[in-house]
């Protein structure tokens, strides 16, 4: 039986199409991607420009249009992740080097939503929107510990290679055991996987039923680090993730 999508799911469709390699898209290629008629994407694309989701221009075809960046100002607005989360981040980065960070998870990416930094701030190639590495660095790391045993168990089967290219594991078994004890320790640590010479340090933010929604991390230079001052970070970075669970 053939799974007929609705309008909405259409839509979406052409705008799951946009990403940082293709940010423009024609109209051949959009239904070349998609399969749709000619009238139909026309039709589609006439609604998503009424409602500014879209703008098309003769010259280089169909890109995202402005009602994206006014929803981005609502979302900064309204969102409790950011409400809640933005002042922890600026108070992690008045008493730690480096960068401090809150990045959502959805789906099966994790981008920075908000970021601030000490006067000793590591220019960083993330910035707020562009979707992180989720097998390699502290971050992703902190929010897959806490997914359900069977999802996690399928997350990492899929992607054992790459977890093993950066040393978290040679096998399936070894590398879940290595979430078991990121989850057990409240935090993750990883050095210079993101960002050569790097050090980030990240704890999830747990919604009411205790799943993943986001991390906290504190990113900072390996020279800089001095003894003893991971464990000092992480635990204020593991009190900024607990700060805004208890208020999601």
């Amino acid at each position: 039986m053939i799974e007929r999508k609705t309008s909405l799911e259409k839509v979406l469709a052409i705008l799951n199409l946009f990403s940082e390699d293709k940010l423009t898209w024609t109209a051949d290629e959009v239904v070349a991607a998609t399969g749709y008629s000619r009238p139909a994407l026309y039709r589609y694309v006439k609604i998503m420009k009424d409602a500014g989701l879209l703008v098309a221009d003769s010259r280089f075809g169909f890109t995202l249009g402005p009602r994206i960046v006014e929803l981005d100002y609502l979302l900064r607005r309204s969102d409790p992740l950011m409400v809640h989360g933005v002042p922890e981040i600026d108070s992690l980065a008045q008493c730690c080097p480096g960068n401090a960070l809150l990045v959502r998870w959805y789906g099966s990416k994790i981008l920075c939503v908000y970021s601030a930094h000490s006067g000793q701030g590591i220019n960083t190639s993330y910035h707020r929107g562009r979707p992180m590495p989720l097998a390699r660095g502290a971050i992703g790391r902190s929010i897959l510990a806490y997914l359900p045993k069977a999802r996690l168990a399928k997350l990492v089967k899929s992607r054992v290679d790459e977890f093993a290219a950066v040393g978290f594991g040679a096998s399936e078994d070894e590398i879940i055991s290595n979430f078991s004890r990121i989850r057990n320790d409240g935090f993750a640590v990883a050095y210079g996987e993101v960002t050569p010479g790097v050090v980030g340090i990240a704890a999830p933010v747990l919604d009411a039923k205790r799943s993943p929604v986001a991390s906290v991390c504190v990113t900072v230079l390996g020279s800089q680090l001095e003894a003893g001052q991971i464990e000092e970070i992480s635990a204020k970075v593991r009190q900024s993730a607990h700060n805004m669970h208890m208020r999601y």
